[in-house]
């Protein structure tokens, strides 16, 4: 009898554990934070214009009204948790980053970093924040863009990471921020296609090895979902056929055509910041998993503005021009909902 109750009591915890897992949520969040610099001159990058002699007289208050700003930003975009995972781009260095996660209000969730100094001429670079008691490293590495004469091109590179969410399952994370337009869309179209085969070639090994390997994609990919880099050379596809595991789904193909966007650029608003997915993250019966409508771009009243010239709304900056309007980001946060089996 005795024997009898034991096994009555372990099954119970067994199970009501069981339920408390099946309860658990997780989100995974991308910001582009839009020139997250410290205040010093860096001699090997391009940064004079935000510091005290530049051409946006950038100083430590407006460094620090940044920093509560760009928390703000993610704590609004959280509802109830905080993100298990952030990638960021267009940050300085570790400087800025040690202060946003000790300094702010995203310091009680005692944030971990991964990041390292890119090649970029500006100094912009990509990085991971992580919840420690949330998720476990395995392991990361920084991909570079090694052009076909050896040379490594001036820009960010992409951030992989592998690690473990609470325990229960395993994650694939990378971060990107690909070439931007800014000397032109077709002038710089290469660079992105580039971009996105080197990002391929990496995902192509996971899947070899692994063809359940659950994968996330986050990123500024300055493409739109449908466009070449992303449709043709990531083959990433529009979740509209039978899901396999082995292929790529970018869940932001549901924004399009709905006027509304990540970043505007005149009157248009364009979806740059995109999150994708392997199959098996979208058909796992054990473990991680999440849906299409899942993804979500966080368009917060408060991070935007009147488009006073175009009409609506739009993404409330630092600086409109050289102006210094003390906002948040000419972006908005992207983000990702995960549920366990």
């Amino acid at each position: 009898m005795k024997t009898s109750f034991s096994f009555i009591i372990l099954l119970f915890l067994f199970l009501n554990t069981r339920a408390q897992k099946n309860d658990l949520e997780y989100s995974v969040l991308f910001y582009n934070v839009e020139n997250l610099f410290d205040v010093e001159n860096d001699s090997l990058t391009n940064d004079d214009e935000f510091t005290f002699e530049g051409e946006r007289h950038w100083n430590y208050k407006k460094l620090s009204n940044k920093l509560q700003n760009t928390a703000k930003a993610i704590v609004g975009s959280s509802g109830w948790e905080l993100p298990v995972l952030i990638g960021l781009c267009e940050i300085e260095n570790r400087y800025v980053l040690e202060k946003l996660v000790n300094e702010t209000s995203l310091a009680p969730a005692d944030y971990k970093i991964i990041h390292k100094e890119s090649p970029d001429s500006r100094g912009i670079d990509v990085a991971l924040l992580y919840q420690s008691d949330l998720f476990y490293p395995l392991k990361y590495e920084y991909y570079p863009f090694v052009q076909n004469n050896n040379k490594i091109l001036n820009t960010r590179e992409i951030l992989y990471v592998e690690g473990v969410v609470d325990g229960i399952d395993t994650l694939h994370v990378f971060v990107n921020h690909w070439p931007s337009r800014y000397s032109g869309v077709m002038e710089t179209r290469d660079l992105r296609n580039e971009a996105a085969q080197l990002l391929r070639s990496k995902i192509d090994l996971l899947l070899n090895e692994n063809i359940n390997s659950k994968v996330i994609i986050l990123g500024d990919f300055n493409d739109q979902p449908n466009d070449e880099s992303i449709r043709k050379y990531l083959n990433s596809e529009f979740l509209d056929n039978e899901v396999l595991n082995t292929q790529l789904y970018n869940l932001s193909g549901e924004w399009m055509g709905n006027n509304t966007g990540t970043l505007k650029y005149q009157s248009q608003w364009f979806i740059f910041d995109q999150i994708i997915v392997s199959g098996a993250l979208l058909t796992s019966a054990t473990g991680l998993y999440t849906e299409t409508s899942w993804a979500e771009i966080c368009n917060l009243p408060f991070l935007l503005e009147t488009d006073a010239s175009n009409g609506g709304l739009k993404p409330k900056r630092t600086y409109n021009g050289y102006k210094y309007n003390g906002g948040f980001s000419d972006h908005l946060p992207v983000k990702l909902k995960l549920k366990v089996h």
